[in-house]
């Protein structure tokens, strides 16, 4: 039997332990707590409440204190794991109420350790960053938790999906975890990140910019790249986060989970190929065929989830599903540039391309690319290297790999966007298809030269070779002959016959010649 002295004992301890928490858990204190709603953002454990599903989430190293005698509740970070969509996640918050989310050596310590679970595990990890960087307190010891984090970062790359969601500010060390993450998120008017802030950009360069022109939501992925989405609240940066995750694997040791949206494989859409103009020059809207082709929603939402949907707009990388498989989708935007491939559209494909290969999600690769594109500053600003980069990810990766081409490929962008020679598992083509060395009123002018300059009506000469090289050379089905394009298909059918060429490269086996790694062209 217990006795009463034992009992009260036991009744200390427990209400000792109620008290610890409600402490940890009140966080920075009230008025730390209210300054951070005035700013419009919410607390730690509310972005992890609202993110993952209810009751689900369970906390991880809650008592955890510095060492430096700061004495913080949970040391300014909420580690743990829960669940989204029923699926485990790990997860950590940066508590900017406990000052100000600063990071010390076991602030560090809690999301490397929470890294190293998640990598054991095979789950993937969402990371909410919220904080003001080293704390000062700590001296070295924090900078060796940044790094601690880098490293870990790096290893968990390819072997879970990592996720970010910048919520406040994130500058100099800090801003490099998320950078090495796959994909970060962003909220207008609250996420800033950058490596030198506006303070130090003044001081040393004599500019007055603003926090939000320096790295606000909005810069960060049209200038920089960096962001993934910039978002217009916490709670639709939450929402994009589940619906991200939805098509991702837990781990690179599984497939991604296969989802029902109850539309039919055989579906077939006639009017699809009125989206396209057959002049090659004229623009269209790439979003409209992949809307049509892809699993339609019963819900009404958009059927795909674009990434970097602000930058480098002359391409598409986004996630849909073909018959309830994940898909990752690389497509030209003809609005924008023409779809040509400059810098910035190549590294944003090559990466995706990547992240794809990792996570064994299918490539599905939409082509209408007139070439790279010229100029001396595409040149200068390295084209070559950078467009190789699309060359290596492409020809490395083991996935099912699709190409369609709707309208025309030139030259060594042919080449770029998944040819037969860079490992595409099927080539279809679109009848308006015009596959070429060069365009057709480039190549007319070289090839037929002397006849254009003899001819009296050197216009009506130019438009007739012009044609004439469309008809011998800028069609598929020469390439059909030579085994470049496995088809030339009716529009209408692209949908079933994407399905089924999928169904047939599914279970491929590939393999590559035993290294290390790879060199990436920088």
């Amino acid at each position: 039997m217990v006795d009463d002295q034992d009992k009260r004992r036991r009744e200390e301890l427990l209400a000792e332990l109620k008290e610890r928490r409600q402490k940890i858990e009140a966080m920075g204190g009230e008025k730390n707590v209210q300054r951070q709603k005035e700013r419009g953002k919410l607390t730690a454990r509310e972005r992890i409440d609202q993110l993952l599903d209810k009751g689900t989430f369970r906390e991880v190293a809650m008592f955890a204190q510095s060492r430096g005698g700061v004495s913080l509740a949970s040391d300014g970070v909420v580690t743990g794991y829960g669940e989204v969509d029923g699926r485990k996640v790990y997860i950590f918050s940066q508590d900017f109420t406990s000052a100000g989310g600063t990071l010390s050596e076991i602030h560090a310590k809690k999301i490397a350790n929470l890294l190293d679970s998640a990598m054991k595990n095979g789950c993937p990890v969402i990371g909410i960053n919220d904080s003001g960087g080293a704390r000062i307190q700590d001296g070295v010891d924090a900078l060796s938790g940044y790094g601690q984090l880098f490293y870990r970062n790096t290893l968990a790359s390819g072997v879970i999906p990592q996720i970010c969601a910048i919520l406040g500010p994130c500058a100099g060390g800090a801003v490099y975890s998320p950078a090495l993450m796959d994909f970060i998120f962003m909220v207008k008017g609250i996420s800033y990140a950058f490596i030198t802030g506006p303070r130090v950009v003044k001081a040393v360069m004599g500019q007055d910019i603003t926090e939000e022109e320096l790295g606000g939501a909005i810069v960060a992925q049209t200038k920089a790249g960096v962001v993934s989405r910039s978002e217009e609240s916490e709670a639709q940066c939450f929402e994009s986060i589940r619906e991200l995750l939805s098509f991702l694997p837990q781990s690179n040791r599984d497939k991604p989970p296969r989802r029902d949206w109850g539309d039919k494989p055989d579906r077939t859409d006639p009017e699809i190929f009125d989206i396209v103009p057959t002049n090659p020059r004229k623009p269209y809207d790439m979003h409209k065929v992949i809307e049509r082709i892809f699993d339609q929603r019963q819900d009404g939402k958009k059927n795909y989830f674009e990434t970097f949907p602000l930058f480098a707009t002359n391409i598409i990388t986004c996630f849909a599903r073909l018959d309830g498989h994940s898909a990752g989708i690389i497509a030209q935007q003809p609005m924008s540039k023409a779809g040509a491939l400059d810098i910035d559209a190549c590294d944003k494909a090559s990466r995706f391309i990547r992240f794809c290969d990792a996570f064994n999600i299918p490539i599905f690769t939409f082509v209408d690319v007139p070439g790279y594109m010229p100029g001396a500053d595409q040149e200068w600003g390295g084209i070559i290297r950078h467009g190789a980069k699309m060359l290596f990810a492409y020809s490395e990766a083991t996935v099912p790999k699709i190409t369609i081409t709707i309208r025309k490929a030139y030259g060594g962008s042919y080449l770029g966007m998944c040819s037969k020679d860079l490992g595409a598992d099927s080539v279809l083509c679109w009848p308006t298809t015009e596959l070429a060395v060069m365009g057709a009123e480039g190549a007319a002018e070289i090839i037929f030269r002397k006849e254009i300059e003899a001819a009296e009506d050197k216009a009506k000469m130019r438009q007739e070779k012009i044609e004439e090289y469309r008809r011998q050379f800028a069609n598929p089905y020469l390439a059909a002959e030579h085994l470049h394009v496995d088809d030339v298909i009716d529009p209408a059918e692209t949908r079933p016959r994407l399905i089924k060429a999928l169904e047939i490269a599914l279970n491929k086996k590939e393999s590559r010649p035993d290294k290390k790694h790879g060199i990436i062209p920088t």
